[in-house]
C-alpha cells in the first residue's frame, strides 16, 4: 500500500537507535526526507549512513541534548520547516518512588515530557500556518497500565497521553493532526535496561532481567519495526482521520490480568 507521503520532510527525535532509528528507516522507505536528532553525533551519523545505504532520500542529522530548551530551539532553527514531527527521545529510569531522587526525575521529564511539549510548541505554529502537518508522540504503555516499579515513566507517559488528547482534539481545526502511540514491551536496548531495573527491585539481582519478559502475548516482545510502520501509517493520509487518540500496541497485555 502506497502511504502517499513521498517527499515529506520528517523529523525524528531519539533517531540514532531503537524505535527512533526504525521510524527514520520506515519513513525513508516511503520516500520521505528524514532528519534524525539525538545527543550522540557519531551514532546519528552511523544511523544516517545505514538509511542512506538503503533508500535514495535526503537524511540529515542534528546532535543536541533535547532535555535542554536551548538545544530544542537550536534544532528548530536549523530545521524549521517540516511536515511530520515524531517525538520519540526519552530515557526515563525504572525504579520506585523511593529509588529515584527528585533531580533525576526532573532530568528525565525534561527530555521526554517537557521535550515533547516544547518541540510541539516550536513546530505546531508553522504547521497550523500552512494548514498541514502531523505530530506523532511515541509514548508508552506505562501511561495506560502504571506500575510502582516504573512510576516516573508511568506518570510522564500519562501526562503525554492527556497532552496528546487535549491538543489533538483541537488541531484539526487547522488541518493538523496530533496523535500518540503507546508501545508495550518492545525489543530494544531500553527494554533490557528497564528489565534489569525491575529485576533488581523484585529479586535484588539484575541478571534475572529476562524473567521480567516471561509470559508476553504471542510469546515475544514487540519489534521496533512494528512501531515504526504504525507511525508511518498514522502520519500518512491512510491514517488521516486519527487525531487525539493514543494507540496501544501491547498485543493485549494490559487485559491479561
Amino acid at each position: 500500500m502506497d502511504m502517499d507521503i513521498r517527499g515529506k520532510k520528517v523529523l525524528v527525535t531519539g533517531g540514532s537507535k531503537g524505535i527512533g532509528y526504525h521510524c527514520g528507516l520506515a519513513f525513508a522507505a516511503e520516500g520521505c526526507d528524514v532528519i534524525l536528532a539525538s545527543r550522540d553525533g557519531a551514532a546519528l551519523e552511523a544511523a544516517a549512513g545505514q538509511i542512506r545505504g538503503r533508500h535514495n532520500v535526503n537524511v540529515s542529522v542534528h546532535a543536541g541534548d533535547l532535555s535542554k530548551p536551548a538545544d530544542r530551539v537550536a534544532l528548530h532553527a536549523a530545521h524549521p520547516d517540516i511536515d511530520i514531527l515524531v517525538n520519540n527521545a526519552g530515557a526515563i529510569p525504572g525504579g520506585t518512588v523511593h529509588d529515584i531522587p527528585l533531580d533525576r526525575w526532573i532530568e528525565a521529564w525534561n527530555l521526554k515530557v517537557f521535550g515533547y511539549i516544547h518541540l510541539t510548541q516550536l513546530y505546531l505554529p508553522g504547521m497550523e500556518a500552512k494548514k498541514d502537518g502531523v505530530i506523532v508522540n511515541i509514548i508508552g504503555m506505562a501511561g495506560r497500565a502504571p506500575r510502582a516499579d516504573y512510576i516516573c515513566g508511568a506518570s510522564g507517559n500519562a501526562s503525554l497521553i492527556a497532552f496528546t488528547a487535549a491538543l489533538g482534539g483541537k488541531t484539526p481545526d487547522n488541518n493538523v493532526r496530533v496523535l500518540g502511540i503507546a508501545p508495550g514491551a518492545t525489543m530494544t536496548d531500553r527494554i533490557i535496561t528497564l528489565s534489569k531495573s525491575r529485576a533488581k527491585t523484585k529479586f535484588g539481582d539484575e541478571s534475572r532481567w529476562q524473567e521480567m519478559l516471561a509470559g508476553l502475548p504471542l510469546g515475544r516482545a514487540g519489534k521496533p519495526e512494528e512501531i515504526a510502520e504504525l507511525a508511518v501509517f498514522c502520519a500518512s493520509p491512510r491514517g488521516g482521520y486519527l487525531s487525539g487518540t493514543t494507540l496501544d500496541v501491547d498485543a493485549g497485555a494490559q487485559f491479561r490480568g
